[in-house]
């Protein structure tokens, strides 16, 4: 969601360690009974995929109020990164900051990244990235990204400008911020306008135009399974796929995959230079700009937008496998 682009494809969207939750599990009672503030009590995460290792993840257990773990995050504050393209480069209005009215751990499991609007029409809301930027597979083996993830539950209307987003960038953009979208980007999950669609993409190469299509990238996009998206929690992963010839990197909702691209569907050097060293996870929930307003066919947020409306994250987690067995983590998630 940094240094993005102006989407123009309507279907596509732009644009981490967790122990398990025992404590929940011992009052699972009492958070079913809970629920009924965000329409579903926390889950344990999911134990660890048969063949895969989990290398790193965030279940967001700290008490109610305070801020995510700073060993694992940093947050993001401001409109850009230092010299960076203003508004994070794709015109989002909202300004991010480290308070807790926009970015807190709820004491029930999750981690609540919160837009609100005051009253003179600004918005502010959170964004972290984690600190460390070395994700990516073993050579010859793979890596699966992963969050159950609760879109805010809001739409029509009063949805307009929303723009959650689970995302990843390339290690190199870190202190550079000029050199988008060589070094990569994949957006695991991003959603606009409430919504039941879940859209995923590659974004690299050159912009605009490029191999990837840039400024819109290759992605593809299909509604939530079961349940729509917009207040319910899924499950979106990603896997990245160095086991294979030619290379490939997947994308899944609640384990069903539904977009995928392929190391033969451009030149070598734009995808070494998108896949050729680790990546940095981001969560955030932006308002307004390229991505939501084309969907609304208009600028957004507007006086219509509702404010307050939290995106929830359980967990994210990140698994390796070194790519000897042949084996997938595909549907093996929670799927909310």
């Amino acid at each position: 969601m940094i240094h993005r682009k102006r989407f123009t494809n309507r279907q596509h969207a732009r644009r981490p360690s967790r122990p398990l939750k025992a404590a929940l599990g011992a009052l699972s009672g009492l958070a079913l009974l809970g629920a009924g503030l965000y329409g579903i009590a926390s889950a344990d995460e999911p134990s660890t995929p048969h063949r895969w290792h989990r290398v790193w993840s965030d279940g967001f257990s700290g008490a109610a109020g305070t801020l995510p773990s700073s060993a694992n995050w940093n947050i993001d504050t401001g409109t850009s990164y230092p010299g960076g393209a203003a508004h994070w480069g794709t015109n989002e209005v909202e300004t991010y900051t480290s308070h807790t009215a926009n970015l807190q751990q709820d004491g029930k499991g999750h981690l609540k990244i919160m837009p609100v609007e005051d009253a003179k029409g600004n918005w502010t809301s959170g964004r972290i990235e984690t600190k460390r930027s070395d994700f990516e597979p073993p050579a010859g083996g793979k890596l699966r990204i992963e969050g159950r993830i609760q879109v805010p539950r809001v739409n029509g209307a009063a949805a307009e400008g929303y723009w959650p987003a689970f995302w990843t960038l390339g290690a190199p953009f870190r202190g550079n911020f000029t050199n988008w979208p060589g070094i990569g980007e994949f957006d695991i999950m991003e959603n606009a306008g409430g919504l039941n669609k879940v859209s995923g993409t590659l974004h690299c190469g050159t912009d605009p135009g490029g191999a990837c299509n840039e400024t819109t990238g290759l992605g593809a996009s299909r509604s939530c399974p079961g349940t729509s998206c917009a207040g319910n929690f899924h499950t979106y992963a990603f896997e990245w796929d160095r086991s294979t010839s030619p290379q490939e990197l997947r994308w899944y909702v609640d384990g069903v995959q539904y977009h995928s691209v392929k190391e033969s569907q451009m030149d070598a050097a734009t995808w070494n230079a998108a896949t050729g060293h680790g990546h940095y996870l981001l969560l955030n929930l932006a308002m307004g700009g390229a991505f939501p307003d084309p969907v609304a066919g208009h600028a957004t947020p507007n006086s219509a937008t509702k404010s307050g409306v939290p995106m929830l994250v359980d967990y994210v987690s990140v698994y390796s496998s070194d790519g000897t067995t042949g084996s997938t983590a595909s549907g093996s998630g929670a799927t909310g």
